[in-house]
């Protein structure tokens, strides 16, 4: 019997989804489509790529009414969020919009008499993207669209718990009318995706998940000098300092840490809070927290859906008990018969009384809990922010900009915000330090880790 993957729903546990893995030979042929259809691809004009992505854009838009139900089936996200469409099209449109300005042949900087020297952006060749369930479309364009627009062709391997989205890229590149063989979708297994990693076949991938598996995948490509891109989550600090706005501080936070049931690469994960506004800053803290209202991600008044698996949500819960255990206090309460072992629904959690000796203040979370410390000073909050092995998105909230600018030179990151959180400019680089990963996403610097310099030394004069 071919083996299959189930897509279990944390809405009510039915199998939602059930689609057969990929045969070796399916994968081989694919992999050999992707390689004959890349090289015409890589001849059209960038204005023409970009024409086939736009396309594709608004086939996936198009498509929003059924996409939105599918998520929330799919991993739990209410509703009444409206999906992820809004990002995905600021994302694609950028992309394509600095497309012409960002893979044009690039001049060298010393003028030369009789030479004409330049380096060109030559594409990849085969980019193979593995997404994550969480964001499950906006993480996948961040590779999508550059690559493709960047001459590549492009494999998508989606999350097993999102595996319609890879269905509704496929069939928006068919309504686009792609050449065939640029994108495809395939359903792989773990072992299956390792071996294509290993093969030489593929000459980079980007993944977005775990800090295991960006080591799995780097096992998996060690001596086929592919490049990668691994962006593997993140424990992101917020900062809050005694000029902060205080309502726009705590309601954005609160935002930040609880949206998508905390399951987001750049949420608010740790709160150090001046010893000046602590009180202040914790009693609006919780009062916010009890908005957000865990239920059935289809009816409108629901803000947080289940997590996506019962696992992750047992994980919170462990992570709370040993925080309680070591002297924490937790804010919320209120009773849920829902919240207990083996259930994907859990209430937004806030701890107070925490410190590093916590699991919660220094290993990723990914889930609706947050801890809040005091703190006296600067040099504290800094110090604190650095403990921890990843570094993606760090938040100080001030209404002195120049100081938000002085301490996030201070701080280990990829991303500083001042006065806002969890949110991902398509201007801006998308990039992380420590355990958070390595490689770029998305800005001018996105293409250049698309492509591969090639230099033009041409004598004109002889």
């Amino acid at each position: 019997m071919a083996e299959t993957v189930k897509l279990k729903s944390p809405v009510d546990g039915s199998i939602y989804v059930e689609r057969p893995v990929a045969s070796d030979r399916e994968v081989n042929a694919a992999v050999e489509r992707a390689r004959a259809a890349q090289v015409d691809w890589a001849r059209l004009p960038v204005a023409k790529r970009s024409e086939y992505v736009l396309k594709m854009l608004d086939a996936l838009l198009a498509m929003n009414d059924e996409i939105v139900p599918e998520i929330a089936w799919q991993m739990g996200r209410p509703v009444r969020w409206g999906g992820e469409k809004g990002g995905v099209e600021e994302r694609s449109r950028y992309m394509v919009s600095i497309a012409e300005e960002a893979l044009k042949p690039m001049p060298a900087s010393n003028p030369k008499d009789g030479f004409r020297r330049y380096v060109k952006h030559d594409p990849l060749g085969v980019v193979m993207v593995i997404a994550p369930w969480n964001y499950p479309y906006l993480t996948a364009v961040n590779t999508i669209v550059p690559a493709l627009i960047s001459g590549s062709a492009v494999i998508l391997k989606h999350a097993a718990q999102t595996l319609l989205v890879g269905e509704r890229f496929a069939k928006a590149f068919e309504i686009a009318g792609l050449p065939k063989g640029v994108f495809q979708n395939v359903v792989l297994n773990h072992a299956q995706t390792e071996a294509l990693l290993a093969s030489g076949k593929i000459d980079h991938c980007n993944f977005t998940g775990s800090v295991a598996g960006g080591r799995a995948i780097e096992k998996a490509a060690a001596g086929t000098f592919m490049t990668l891109g691994l962006e593997l989550g993140g424990k992101d600090p917020a900062y809050v300092l005694p000029d902060a706005k205080m309502d726009h501080a705590i309601a954005n936070l609160a935002e930040g840490a609880f949206y998508n049931s905390g399951q987001c690469c750049c949420g608010i994960e740790r709160i150090y809070v001046h010893e000046k506004v602590y009180d202040q800053f914790v009693e609006g803290f919780v009062a916010e927290t009890k908005n957000w209202v865990l239920g059935n991600p289809f009816e409108q008044a629901t803000t947080m859906g289940p997590m996506a698996q019962a696992r992750f949500a047992d994980f919170i819960r462990e992570q709370k008990a040993e925080a309680l255990r070591k002297g924490a206090k937790a804010h919320m309460n209120g009773k849920d018969e829902r919240d207990k072992a083996g259930s994907p629904y859990l209430p937004a959690e806030v701890l107070t009384d925490v410190n590093h000796q916590m699991s919660v203040m220094r290993e990723e979370s990914f889930g609706p809990i947050v801890g809040i410390m005091k703190v006296r000073n600067d040099e504290e909050a800094i110090a604190l922010m650095n403990d921890s092995p990843y570094g993606l998105t760090a938040s100080v909230w001030t209404s002195d900009i120049e100081h938000a600018v002085a301490i996030g030179d201070r701080v280990e990151t990829g991303t500083v915000f001042m006065n806002r959180c969890d949110y991902l400019d398509p201007a801006l680089v998308w990039t992380g330090v420590k355990d958070t990963g390595k490689g770029a996403g998305l800005s001018r610097i996105g293409y250049e880790q698309l492509t591969r310099p090639k230099s033009y030394h041409l004598r004109e004069k002889i």
